[in-house]
């Protein structure tokens, strides 16, 4: 899915447990990485979570279902992308607008991705 097609279908569940469900459903479709993918473990994470890069074509692990839908909704908003116009992209605003109920610990995980995308 696109990003542009996950924020629309995000946008019509009311339901904070359905958003949660469907953010754990689209970790299972994260594209298996390649092995000449550069990886890199981000810290700060309650969740292993490694994102990758070929290019500007991205990957993502995470040992838990829900940590790897967030994963899957990033790389859709960054995929393809160059660093520079990753640089431009509000990353967090764009993130909250689809209104998921996440604790502190995975806040902080998703600021952590988020920066790892911002500094490539």
């Amino acid at each position: 899915m696109t990003y542009a097609e996950i924020k629309n279908f995000l946008q019509s569940i009311s339901d904070p447990v359905q958003k949660l469900e469907f953010v754990m459903d689209l970790g299972r479709y994260l594209a298996a990485v390649p092995s000449n993918a550069l990886c890199a473990e981000i810290v700060g994470c309650t969740s292993k979570v490694e994102i990758c890069r070929d290019g500007n074509k991205f990957y993502g692990r995470a040992d838990s279902a829900l940590v790897r839908g967030i994963v899957a909704i990033l790389i859709a908003m960054v995929d393809k992308k160059t660093p520079q116009e990753i640089k431009e992209i509000d990353i967090l605003s764009e993130f909250s607008s689809l209104d998921i109920n996440l604790g502190a610990g995975r806040l902080n995980g998703l600021e952590s991705m988020v920066r790892f995308f911002h500094n490539l």
